[in-house]
């Protein structure tokens, strides 16, 4: 064997891998890509004074504070503003009505928009699919003192069910002002504003099922519920469980603005939750140090939430949000 053979038939030596993003020093890639870091600065320094540095003024809670004095000059008081939560009563009611309303929500609202977007995508015709989508996510753009308004116009006391009461002989009917039902009412008016809006995102879900499958099934014979039940909601099935989880994580904060507005109506033991308690108490009752204790647990109620509903998605199969 000459030479020539022997270094043709010795195997020839490796090149060096190729380095990785992840392996390049981080200075190095800022140096080399300072444009594209430029572009994120804008971003990152907007969620730092907005998002991050506001969390230091959790120290609140800890105070007897006063805005007149403000965090320097307030006294700690340590735990003693969450020890006046514990054996205030209307906190109790606050924290009752929102985990009422939230677990209305989360069986009522939450699966509406999936159930008409799975209606919608029944349908044949693209032309009223569209007009019909279009039509129910426009109320998500009205703001909430113009649907209360409009709500008022409807179900109130001088409103047109009132009127078709009256005509019946029934008198007095208001449903607005009814603390016993209002808590469905409040539902009702999210369902009504918000469930187009939410069809928009299922609606994407259904959009990136693989066509062959609806193919696979209608050749085994599958008819329209099947190929539904079989195929589109397993499709769906990890955005459902991504939003779930979300909305298990905002159990505690039911709409501000919509029970502010409307709990003259009813008085506060219907419509008081945790984020009018907290305006009233702290922003409106100037005891600061109670109202943030008030967000400050509910915060890390939600956290808790969020983590434990992710690991139950995962032990599930259903995947997670991280």
């Amino acid at each position: 064997m000459t030479l020539d053979t022997r270094e043709q038939a010795a195997p020839a030596e490796s090149a060096p891998p190729r380095p990785t993003p992840r392996s390049v020093p981080l200075g190095r890639r800022m140096r080399r890509e300072w444009q594209m870091y430029l572009f994120i600065l804008p971003g990152l320094l907007f969620i730092l004074l907005f998002a991050y540095v506001p969390l230091a003024g959790n120290i609140v809670a800890f105070q007897d504070f006063s805005a007149f004095r403000g965090i320097g000059g307030s006294a700690f008081v340590g735990l003693e503003n969450f020890k006046a939560l514990l054996t205030d009563s209307q906190l109790i009611n606050a924290l009752v009505n929102t985990l009422i309303i939230s677990t209305l929500q989360i069986a009522f609202a939450f699966p509406a928009p999936i159930i008409l977007a799975l209606f919608l995508n029944s349908l044949l015709s693209e032309r009223i699919k569209r007009v019909i989508q279009t039509i129910v996510y426009l109320p998500h753009f009205i703001s909430w003192v113009v649907v209360i308004s409009i709500w008022q116009k409807i179900f109130g006391g001088t409103g047109v069910i009132a009127e078709l009461f009256n005509m019946v002989g029934v008198q007095g009917v208001n449903i607005m002002t009814n603390p016993e039902t209002f808590k469905f009412l409040v539902v009702a008016q999210v369902v009504w504003k918000d469930v187009g809006w939410g069809t928009i995102i299922f609606f994407a879900a259904i959009s990136a099922i693989p066509t062959e499958l609806y193919e696979s099934a209608a050749v085994d014979g599958a008819g329209s519920w099947r190929r539904m039940w079989h195929v589109t909601l397993p499709g769906m099935v990890p955005v459902i469980s991504l939003l779930l989880i979300l909305t298990v994580g905002n159990v505690l904060t039911v709409g501000f603005e919509q029970m502010l507005i409307q709990q003259p109506a009813v008085g506060a033991n219907a419509a008081e939750v945790l984020d009018t308690f907290v305006y009233f108490r702290g922003i409106a009752g100037g005891d600061w140090g109670v109202a943030a204790a008030a967000g400050l647990l509910k915060g890390l109620i939600a956290t808790f939430l969020v983590i434990a509903a992710n690991k139950i998605a995962k032990r599930l199969g259903t995947g997670g949000l991280f």
